[in-house]
């Protein structure tokens, strides 16, 4: 077996048993794809059957000189997911990773926005523009609703349950669920709909896409990335946000209010509680009040 058939054998098994997407799938090959290039550089032969945890563990140092920690943890886990398929379909007995430890990194805590640095960001779009009600009902929705940017622009016409307060969300390995959906954010929707959409010339195949650019195709990530920059210009807002700030928003500030940490797992589509964990950095205001209002010796 050549690391090309590997590779390729790798992807569609991730396509059609994992059901990831093609962004994840990109992201898992080019780990295996940096591997081999190092055994091309340094003239090393070997298959990725026959290949031994000491050539694997050259390279992961190699590569530690020249990334983060972070990203030498991502690396080791990509390739570790490698072999441990290759092992799946029979090709390999051992993991030559299973002794390879990855380094150990502090947990990054997400930026976030106030509730009035994002009223001053939607307050800052021009609705005088075709595209101002498209940009206020994706800020809402994004905010209302936790998403991730790919499951807003995937979102669908069909998705919406206004009548039962919900809309159904695709998310990563194509899992869906259900995400409650306030008022105020179906109005902003409905508007765009019937304002906006309903004069669109849309293109063949984006019938049933909710949000559209103008020339009536799906919106691309980038752009929604553009938008908000843009609006943070514009307020003159000196953070680093892109429409993932909008979750971690979404999720703070329902936790900060009372919200449980499992039904902001369930929103969120996170698999594990522990990743939805991250959002219990919560203000030391927050944390006294609880001693205050809950310890017996208050």
């Amino acid at each position: 077996m050549t690391w090309e058939q590997a590779i390729n054998d790798y992807k569609l098994y991730l396509k059609i048993e994992r059901g990831l997407s093609n962004n994840s799938i990109v992201n898992y090959s080019l780990d295996v794809k940096k591997l081999t290039k190092h055994l091309n550089d340094n003239n090393i032969t070997t298959s990725p059957i026959q290949i031994e945890a000491e050539t694997i563990q050259d390279f992961i140092y190699q590569s530690a000189k020249l990334v983060n920690a972070r990203s030498q943890s991502r690396l080791i886990s990509g390739l570790r997911g490698f072999f441990n398929y290759l092992i799946f379909e029979g090709y390999r007995s051992t993991n030559p990773l299973e002794l390879i430890e990855s380094p150990k990194i502090g947990r990054k805590l997400p930026n976030t926005l106030s509730e009035q640095e994002i009223n001053q960001l939607i307050s800052a779009i021009d609705l005088s523009k075709p595209e101002g009600e498209r940009n206020r009902a994706i800020l809402e929705t994004l905010y209302s609703c936790g998403l991730r940017v790919s499951e807003l622009t995937h979102l669908k016409l069909s998705d919406l349950f206004f009548d039962e307060g919900f809309i159904k969300v695709t998310g990563k390995g194509n899992k869906q669920r259900f995400v409650p959906i306030v008022p105020s954010t179906k109005k902003y929707i409905t508007i765009y709909i019937k304002a906006i959409r309903s004069h669109l010339n849309i293109q063949p195949g984006c019938e049933d896409v909710l949000f559209l650019n103008r020339r009536g195709q799906q919106l691309s990530r980038a752009m929604i990335f553009t938008i908000v920059k843009r609006l943070a210009e514009k307020i003159g807002l000196h953070k680093s946000i892109s429409p993932h700030t909008f979750r971690h928003s979404f999720a703070t500030h329902l936790l900060e209010n009372g919200a449980d940490l499992r039904a902001i797992q369930q929103m969120l589509g996170h698999e594990s509680i522990t990743t939805t964990e991250i959002y219990m950095h919560i203000e030391k205001s927050h944390l006294k009040d609880a001693i205050e209002r809950f310890h017996p010796r208050k």
